[in-house]
């Protein structure tokens, strides 16, 4: 079967290495001219971590050694003060740790495994057109491509998405967020440690050790608009006076920070779909499920995807068998993750977050454990 992946991010290269282990012929159409880090860290949990994994054995060591494995999660208000603080304790309960790793190491060592001859760049993909026995693809400056299968893995603005659903644009969840990777050393960062800082004016701030000597810090605010500055002299201008006053290392981080390296941008979703694919076309990643960053679960979901995919893809006799299965598998887990995301995001920007985060911090919280158990637990692959 000859498969194309439309986008080469995360997502549709850890799809492009597991259908490569099934033996299934694959291209990836990156619209990028090259694969560039950017100003991001993310975390790993035990769900894509075991994802990874299945696909690739040996890999979760490799991003361990490349990130920092949380060991550590403190809470304070935006005055400095500590509000509460524990130990993370995911290693122990579920095999794998919560890791925070560079966007920028995450897709180099994805990039690592496969061959470099099927990532194609400066390929964008502006739409296809479904035959009985085949899909087209087409992209800018009038290439085609002709293939068994159609992977719409190009991220929440998808073109693959637009053209089996048609849903235009993404919901603006009504706050901006700005986020960058500095080396930037200060007595209040320690290794292994993740901290959020909130404040009860509808802002939050998190600082997280991604390994290497690098520090992640993403912030995010309440905003009536979705206005993004063009210039990054500006975006960082105006991270600033936002979180202005703000007790360190916030403000001493974010002016650290390379104007260049900070990126802008609303925080959006997409509500769940009922179906992801049509005919011989398919979604995977933020391309089917985007969320809100409020669980940390994006990445991890699109690699649960991609192990998924190419298993249904190995095992069923037909395509159309194959996308029931994994549709049939992934949406009910998604919209709940979705669900629980957007709740989650809606309560971490109100007046009491503090309240709301305390709550999350204490073990005693029944309904969260069973959450997080049914959420870094997913791992049905050791079986396989």
């Amino acid at each position: 079967m000859n498969i194309a992946i439309i986008g080469g991010g995360i997502g549709g290269l850890a799809t492009a290495n597991a259908l490569l282990k099934k033996g299934f012929n694959v291209q990836v159409y990156e619209r990028a001219k090259v694969l560039r880090p950017i100003g991001a860290g993310l975390s790993l949990t035990p769900n894509g971590l075991n994802s990874l994994n299945a696909v690739q054995p040996g890999i979760a060591e490799l991003l361990i050694k490349a990130g920092s494995p949380i060991e550590t999660m403190t809470l304070k208000r935006s005055t400095g003060e500590t509000i509460a603080s524990k130990p993370m304790e995911i290693m122990q309960k579920y095999g794998q740790p919560m890791l925070s790793i560079q966007w920028s190491k995450l897709q180099a060592i994805l990039v690592s495994v496969l061959p470099p001859e099927i990532i194609h760049l400066q390929h964008r993909c502006v739409g296809f057109e479904q035959q009985d026995n085949c899909v087209k693809a087409y992209f800018a400056g009038g290439k085609t491509v002709q293939v068994d299968l159609l992977i719409g893995a190009d991220g929440i603005n998808s073109i693959v998405r637009q053209g089996l659903i048609g849903d235009k644009f993404p919901s603006y969840a009504g706050r901006m967020s700005w986020r960058g990777v500095t080396q930037y050393f200060h007595k209040q960062l320690s290794p292994n440690v993740t901290t959020l800082i909130t404040a009860p004016d509808g802002k939050n701030f998190m600082l997280m050790d991604v390994g290497g000597g690098f520090t992640f810090w993403g912030a995010g605010a309440l905003s009536a608009d979705d206005y993004v500055y063009e210039r990054t002299t500006d975006a960082k201008t105006r991270v600033l006076e936002t979180f202005a006053e703000w007790a360190e290392p916030v403000e001493a981080i974010i002016a650290a920070t390379p104007k260049a390296d900070i990126v802008e941008r609303p925080i959006c979703d997409r509500p769940p779909l009922k179906y992801w694919s049509q005919g011989r076309v398919t979604l995977l990643g933020d391309a089917a499920h985007p969320v809100v960053p409020s669980l940390g679960q994006g990445a991890n979901m699109a690699f649960e995807d991609a192990y998924e995919l190419a298993e249904c893809l190995f095992v069923a006799p037909n395509i159309e068998a194959a996308l029931n299965a994994y549709e049939n598998s992934r949406i009910p887990r998604t919209a709940v993750i979705y669900d629980c995301s957007a709740t989650q995001g809606y309560r971490a920007y109100q007046p009491d977050s503090e309240t709301t985060f305390t709550k999350m911090m204490k073990p005693s919280q029944m309904s969260q454990n069973d959450f997080e158990a049914w959420l870094y637990s997913y791992n049905q692959y050791q079986s396989s």
